[in-house]
């Protein structure tokens, strides 16, 4: 019997051979907390009172809310003129302010309690570019931006990617970690925000820089985007993306591994609003849980998993029951 971490490891290789199904992030421990995104997030903690992060993006978390999340009005929204972007957008220095060894003890410490042998070490990269934009303006600023201002868009893309440059050196640097679980929503569960042609020219290549240095260094690029990206999926696979996470079922999965064919490990399709919801049934859970397993598994490189971006349901029912289900599928088919 494989160890989670070789069964992770082979799931996700094109031809490999992996000995049952991946129960969601098994195999790996996502480890929050390093310096870069202490210094450009700032603590948070539901509740909190609305503050604002290193970009200038006013974050709150209210109580009934699952999670941190932009504030963005016209009061509030960071950049008032995307022409004087600078003017309004310090973007933070991680090269000067997260470099000192003292600062990443703590976090090392940390990772040196996971066993690599048996998981692989993850690290977070959330608000991705695309994300950044809208955090600093609004998404209807972002798109009229986009097809008004070009120019502007392009240096502030460019800068926001640069900073992720910098990041990931640091993170790779620092910590060496498997996996980098980078977040940037790029559509609906419908359709992209955008066309692909504008996507590419904004977006995809603000990435390459960045993605190619996490792949010229062995880091698994796991890239969260809980969207329809059909149209783009070729993309995804051009910058390196090892493992789209987050893949909507709106999507056509099963066209998608005919057409990847290994070449990009899809990990999601457990529909949030059956399994999620304050009054999701066992048997509810249960029945979307089989059905992913059934319909993707058999064409390789798929983990069944929620579509969130990072482990755990909002309701513990959720993941009790897919887990479980996963576990009972194993048993069944592989004997495990």
């Amino acid at each position: 019997m494989l160890t989670a971490k070789q069964n992770f490891l082979e799931t996700i290789k094109k031809g490999g051979k992996p000995d049952r199904l991946v129960k969601q992030f098994e195999g790996t421990v996502l480890l929050l907390g390093d310096p870069v995104n202490f210094y450009v997030r700032g603590q948070r903690v539901k509740g909190m009172p609305p503050k604002k992060d290193l970009w200038g993006t006013t974050i709150v978390w209210p109580e009934d809310s699952p999670a941190a999340m932009p504030h963005v009005t016209e009061e509030t929204k960071v950049v008032k003129d995307v022409t004087r972007w600078r003017d309004y957008v310090t973007v933070p220095d991680v090269l000067a302010n997260c470099s000192a060894q003292e600062l990443w003890e703590p976090y090392l410490a940390e990772a040196a309690k996971i066993n690599r042998e048996e998981n692989l070490l993850m690290m977070f990269a959330p608000t991705g570019i695309f994300e950044r934009l809208h955090f600093l303006m609004g998404f209807e600023d972002t798109f009229i931006n986009l097809m008004t201002e070009p120019e502007a868009m392009e240096e502030l893309c460019e800068a926001i990617g640069q900073h992720w440059y910098d990041a990931f050196t640091l993170m790779v640097e620092k910590v060496k970690p498997d996996i980098i679980l980078s977040h940037d929503d790029w559509g609906s569960k419908q359709n992209l925000f955008m066309q692909p042609d504008t996507w590419r020219h904004f977006i995809k290549r603000n990435y390459m820089k960045p993605y190619q240095y996490l792949h010229d260094n062995g880091v698994i690029i796991m890239h969260h985007s809980d969207s329809f990206l059909e149209p783009i999926v070729e993309d995804m696979i051009d910058l390196h993306i090892d493992i789209w996470q987050g893949v909507l079922p709106q999507n056509d999965i099963p066209k998608l591994q005919k057409q990847i064919d290994g070449r990009m490990a899809l990990m999601g399709g457990i529909d949030a609003a059956i399994v999620d919801r304050h009054d999701s049934t066992e048997e509810e859970i249960r029945t979307e849980t089989r059905r992913v397993c059934e319909a993707y598994a058999a064409a390789g490189n798929f983990i069944p998993c929620i579509t969130y971006g990072g482990p755990g349901t909002i309701y513990p029912d959720g993941d009790r029951f897919i887990n479980d289900e996963i576990d009972r599928y194993n048993k069944e088919h592989f004997g495990i």
